[in-house]
C-alpha cells in the first residue's frame, strides 16, 4: 500500500495552503488604487517563481525554461504559426520530464522524489495554459505581440508586451494546481479592480473550508478501511470488487479535496466563478462537481464532469481539430499528456471504448424502456455499473506499473469493463436503427 501512502499525505496541499494568504493578499492589494497594473503582473510572477523554488527546489528550472521559452514563441512567431510551435515544444519538453520518470521508477527501481512529481505536475498545467494561450492566439481571441524581433521597439517596450504572458503562465494560484484560467480571464482580473465582496468572499471561503474538512474526514475514514483490509494481491474473488471500488472511492475523495482546496486560491486571489465576467470571456470551469460525479449513471456525463477545466481543455485542443476517431485520438493525446506509463495507457483507451458503449447503451434503452418502473430500475443498475467502472479505470491509471495492471486484468472486476465492451459490439451492428 506504498502508492496509497504517498498519495494520502501529499506536500502539494501544503504548498497550496501556504500561497492562500498570499492570494488573499494580492486580492486585497487590487483594491488599492496605488497598486498598478504592472505591479499586480509582478506580484504574480514573484509569487510563481517564490512558490516554485520552495516547492520544487532546483527541479524548478524545469518549469521556467520552458515558460521562457514560450514567451519567447509567442512575441516571435506569427498568429497562423504559434499554436504548432508552441504546441511541439511544450509537448516535447514534457514527454522528456516524464521519461525521466520512467527511467527512475522503471530501469533504476527506484521511487522519484516528491520535489520532481511536484515539478511534473506543474509542467502539465504549464502545458494547458501555453497550449490555450497559443489557440487563443490563433483564432484571434487574444491580439497577438508578435514581430517582437523584427520591430524596432527597445527592450524595455519588448519586456512590457512579455510580462502579461510570463505572468500568466507562472502566476502563483495556478502554479500547482486549480482549474485552468483563460488567458482572457487572467487579463481582465488584473487589469481591473477586484469585484469580490468582502462578506460573500469570507462566506464562499468558508463553504470550501467546511467542504474539504468533510472530505477529509471522509478520507481519514476510507484509509482505516482500505488498510485494514485486504489488497489486490491478496483478495479473491468478489472480494476484490470491493477491495476496487473502496480503493477509488479513497482516491475520488483525495482528488476532491484538493480541487477545491485548489479551487480556493483561486477565488482568494480572484480569479473565482463569483468574479465579474467580461463580454466574449470563456467562463470560469471548477473541477470537482461532486454531486453530478457520484450520482450520473451516465459514463459520458461522468467523463465530461471529471476535472472539468481538463476535459474541456481536451475537447478544444484535440476532439474538435480531429476529423477520424475524434473521441479514441482524444483519450490517446490524454494518455501521452499524463505520461503513458503502461497503467494510464491501458486506462485511458479503455475509457475511450466505455465512452462510446456508453453513448450506444443509452441510446437503445431510451427507445425500448417506456415504462418509469423499468426505467428506475435501468438507471439504479447502470449507476452501480458507471461506478465500478469508473473505479476499474482509476485504478488502473492509478497503480501505473504492468505488475498491478495485471493484477487488475485478472480480477473479477474485468467483467464490468468487459460487459460493455460485449454490449458495444453487439450495438455496433444495429446502430443505424436507432441513430
Amino acid at each position: 500500500m506504498d502508492w496509497l501512502q504517498l498519495f494520502f499525505i501529499h506536500p502539494l496541499s501544503l504548498y497550496q495552503g501556504a500561497a492562500f494568504p498570499f492570494a488573499l493578499l494580492f486580492n486585497y492589494l487590487c483594491r488599492k488604487d496605488s497598486f498598478s497594473t504592472c505591479a499586480r503582473y509582478l506580484f504574480l510572477l514573484a509569487g510563481g517563481g517564490a512558490l516554485a523554488l520552495a516547492a520544487m527546489g532546483p527541479y524548478a528550472a524545469l518549469v521556467f525554461i520552458p515558460a521562457l521559452c514560450a514567451v519567447a514563441l509567442l512575441c516571435s512567431l506569427g498568429p497562423q504559426e504559434v499554436h504548432r510551435w508552441a504546441f511541439f515544444f511544450q509537448m516535447s519538453w514534457q514527454t522528456l520530464c516524464h521519461l525521466g520518470l520512467h527511467y527512475t521508477e522503471y530501469y533504476l527501481q527506484e521511487p522519484p522524489s516528491m520535489r520532481f512529481s511536484i515539478t511534473l505536475s506543474s509542467v502539465m498545467l504549464l502545458t494547458q495554459r501555453v497550449t490555450s494561450l497559443s489557440l487563443d492566439i490563433c483564432e484571434g481571441k487574444v491580439e497577438a505581440t508578435s514581430g517582437g524581433i523584427e520591430s524596432r521597439s527597445s527592450l524595455s517596450e519588448h519586456l512590457g508586451k512579455a510580462l502579461p504572458y510570463f505572468s500568466y503562465l507562472l502566476f502563483f494560484p495556478a502554479l500547482l494546481g486549480g482549474p485552468l484560467c483563460s488567458f482572457q480571464r487572467f487579463q481582465a482580473r488584473v487589469q481591473g479592480s477586484s469585484s469580490l465582496c468582502p462578506r460573500h468572499s469570507f462566506w464562499a471561503l468558508t463553504w470550501r473550508a467546511v467542504q474539504i474538512l468533510g472530505l477529509e474526514c471522509l478520507k481519514a475514514g476510507m484509509w482505516r478501511v482500505v488498510g485494514a483490509g485486504a489488497g489486490l494481491t491478496d483478495c479473491r474473488q468478489l472480494e476484490c470488487v470491493y477491495v476496487m471500488w473502496a480503493t477509488a472511492g479513497l482516491f475520488k475523495l483525495t482528488y476532491y479535496s484538493q480541487w477545491i482546496l485548489d479551487d480556493s486560491v483561486l477565488h482568494a486571489a480572484g480569479f473565482g466563478s463569483e468574479s465579474g465576467q467580461s463580454p466574449g470571456e470563456e467562463g470560469y470551469v471548477p473541477d470537482a462537481d461532486i454531486w453530478t460525479l457520484e450520482t450520473t449513471h451516465r459514463i459520458s456525463l461522468f467523463t465530461r464532469k471529471w476535472n472539468q477545466s481538463t476535459a474541456r481543455w481536451l475537447r478544444r485542443l484535440v476532439f474538435q481539430h480531429s476529423r477520424i476517431w475524434p473521441l479514441l485520438q482524444t483519450f490517446a493525446f490524454s494518455a501521452w499528456w499524463h505520461g503513458l506509463h503502461p497503467g494510464q495507457v491501458f486506462g485511458f483507451l479503455c475509457w475511450a471504448v466505455m465512452v462510446k458503449a456508453d453513448y450506444l447503451i443509452h441510446a437503445f434503452a431510451n427507445l425500448f424502456i417506456k415504462s418509469w418502473p423499468m426505467r428506475l430500475l435501468y438507471r439504479t443498475l447502470t449507476w452501480a455499473h458507471t461506478q465500478l467502472i469508473i473505479a476499474y479505470i482509476m485504478l488502473a491509471v492509478e497503480v501505473r506499473s504492468p505488475s498491478s495492471l495485471w493484477l487488475l486484468w485478472n480480477s473479477y472486476n474485468s467483467i464490468f469493463p468487459m460487459t460493455y465492451c460485449v454490449l458495444l459490439f453487439l450495438l455496433a451492428k444495429r446502430k443505424h436503427e436507432f441513430n
